[in-house]
């Protein structure tokens, strides 16, 4: 089942970018002098990405939260998305009614459940994106491009991101071979080790997006650090040979010059302690293809994976657990 559902995502990205070329959003760019953004997991992780794509380019600061609270500078000019694909996320809801509290611009981003209906219920901006996906973690597409069509339509953001997202898409179609066959292979070399993440600071989002993917796909504890930031700290921690470690890189050509400098140092040092070290290089023209190729090629990784380990990767009890008992106290 999960299998169909990555299967999807290129053409959820094209269905996404339809939603949100007709979605209205009546507030005013000039109101606006920060954005913060409310969502966890699945439902989440698009706005991770849309910091990384939008860095360069918006001019107001676009922060992302991942727990029941807002941050104190939450007021009337700040706008505040928030993101829950079933509508129902306890903490985003909590975060919601605090946003209310302080005059802030809202804008919902769900499928449906108790977000919608108090976003019409108030008169609030909302983009519902379509119901019945079994998993928020493969509704990556509809939440990262709302997103990116808010900003756009704020006039925060070209519509060059955009754009790249549409050119992202073909480009999964083009590769869908040439992705399967690297992500047989890497999800060989990570079966029953512990994966290792590195990248860049710019990808991050790719980062957590695969270990997040290989935590409920496969069932299995990862972690992962950026370069330049884990020179300063991770690297020393490699001190004891363990072959159950498995290094993977995400990498890009035009990476900054000092960081594949460092890359390739860190390779070096590692790869005294494990023999286990994979380097995945993107394709794509832009930062936004990159990541998306990424996150395609990461989904498939962690699917085969999950064949190799032998659990299903639509199983989730353990988070349906915590949510019964949290529903008790």
């Amino acid at each position: 089942m999960m299998d169909q559902l990555i299967h999807k995502f290129p053409a959820q990205l094209n269905e996404a970018l339809e939603i949100g070329a007709k979605a209205t959003i009546n507030m005013h760019e000039d109101e606006i002098h920060e954005v913060y953004v409310a969502g966890l997991g699945g439902s989440g992780i698009g706005a991770n990405f849309v910091a990384d794509f939008v860095r360069d380019e918006c001019p107001i600061p676009y922060t992302v939260g991942k727990g029941y609270s807002i941050p104190k500078y939450v007021n009337k000019n700040t706008l505040v998305i928030l993101s829950s694909y079933s509508g129902n996320t306890e903490e985003t809801l909590e975060a919601f009614g605090l946003a209310l509290k302080t005059g802030a611009k809202i804008v919902c981003i769900s499928s449906g459940g108790t977000l919608i209906s108090k976003a019409k219920e108030l008169g609030l901006d909302y983009i519902q994106v379509p119901s019945g996906w079994p998993s928020p973690r493969a509704c990556l597409g509809y939440t990262l491009v709302q997103q990116l069509f808010i900003l756009y339509k704020l006039e925060l953001i070209s519509n060059k991101t955009i754009d790249q997202i549409r050119s992202a898409a073909n480009l999964l179609q083009f590769d869908s071979e040439e992705i399967h066959d690297i992500a047989k292979k890497v999800a060989v070399q990570l079966n029953n080790r512990t994966p290792i993440i590195y990248t860049t600071d710019r990808m991050e989002s790719v980062a957590v997006r695969f270990r997040q993917q290989i935590n409920e796909n496969a069932k299995m504890l990862c972690w992962h650090h950026t370069v330049p930031e884990m020179n300063h700290n991770e690297l020393t921690g490699w001190a004891k040979k363990n072959d159950k470690y498995a290094v993977v890189y995400f990498r890009n050509k035009d990476d900054y010059k000092r960081n594949q400098v460092r890359i390739d140092i860190n390779k070096r040092v590692i790869e005294k302690y494990t023999p286990n070290i994979i380097e995945l290089w993107s394709k794509g023209s832009s930062l936004v293809e990159k990541a998306i190729y990424f996150v395609h090629l990461g989904d498939w990784v962690s699917w085969y994976l999950s064949e190799l380990q032998g659990v299903d990767a639509l199983e989730i009890k353990v988070i349906e657990y915590l949510k019964a008992e949290l529903a008790k106290a």
